[in-house]
């Protein structure tokens, strides 16, 4: 655990720094080498312009692991209790993403101190592409 927040680190409605960074194929390409997701829709033009796509487009999981990176970069990794999402737009190459974490509260769950956080990644023109929740523990 690199970094632990506490109570008074987290006021309502804080936001973490913001993580932002260009979509590009290749980034496309390395994340089907590494999860195994060789979907052709992620990395052959003429299949996804054939399936009635603008193009290729970017794994589902591969934003929410950047918008994942923007939250344990705030609460330190190994702190995260909780995180899930839904995937609402997709992502496409030449696209600025952006993450959004903010604080909507803390609680007091089995003795332990949680803050609880909006999670958000959007294009840099503020159309959202994936929405979330995630918690995780902090000091008091």
């Amino acid at each position: 655990m690199a970094k632990k927040l506490t109570a008074s680190d987290v006021p309502i409605g804080a936001t973490a720094p913001e993580l932002r960074h260009v979509l590009t194929r290749t980034d496309l390409v390395r994340y089907a080498g590494a999860s195994g997701d060789f979907n052709p829709m992620h990395h052959d033009e003429v299949k996804a312009t054939g399936a009635g796509q603008p193009s290729v487009f970017g794994h589902g999981m591969l934003s929410m692991g950047f918008l994942a990176t923007a939250i344990t970069s705030y609460v330190g990794v190994g702190n995260v209790a909780e995180f899930s999402v839904r995937f609402a737009k997709q992502t496409w190459p030449g696209e600025e993403l952006v993450t959004q974490v903010t604080v909507t509260g803390t609680r007091e769950e089995n003795g332990t101190t949680l803050v609880d956080l909006d999670v958000r990644l959007t294009n840099a023109e503020g159309e959202e592409k994936v929405l979330g929740n995630a918690s995780a523990w902090i000091g008091e």
